[in-house]
């Protein structure tokens, strides 16, 4: 089941491959993620000493669980993968200019996870061709819906 979202990296790369992280989150984090208040729009991943970080992903604190603790809805986030994925990635992000991006944060077994695309970026002309695919996509269905003698 999703939880959220980002729709934002289909618009802007091209998605190669796909992988499952855990997360390292804090109670109130978890517990505002089931309550609907995470957010993905503006984050990005990064690896530092061979180790996968979410930086950016915003998840708003709730009123009711968060107060004994500081809050920080944009701290950064460890991500749990196996070292050999790890180094698999590092290796395309360094060598071959790839980047990685979250593109959904959703459950599996009672677990959060995060899923990572490994992305290469789009320019202006393809992101222009896959809005007019798109569009054509969406005329073409309302034309056969409309046509008349197709029921």
């Amino acid at each position: 089941m999703t939880i959220a979202d980002n729709r934002k990296a289909f618009h802007d790369y091209f998605i190669e491959e796909r992988f499952e992280a855990g997360l390292v989150l804090s109670g109130w984090e978890v517990k505002a993620i089931r309550g609907g208040r995470a957010q993905l729009k503006e984050a990005y991943v990064v690896i530092k000493n061979e180790e996968l970080w979410l930086i950016g992903a915003h998840i708003t604190p709730l009123k009711t669980t968060s107060t004994h603790v500081a809050a920080d809805p944009t701290r950064t986030r460890k991500l749990l993968m196996h070292a050999p994925e790890i180094r698999r990635l590092i290796g395309h992000v360094e060598r071959a200019g790839y980047t990685l991006v979250p593109l959904n944060l959703h459950y599996k077994n009672g677990r959060i996870k995060l899923e990572i695309g490994l992305a290469r970026g789009k320019k202006q002309y393809d992101k222009r061709q896959t809005i007019k695919e798109r569009e054509w996509g969406r005329e073409k269905q309302r034309l056969l819906r409309d046509r008349p003698g197709s029921r």
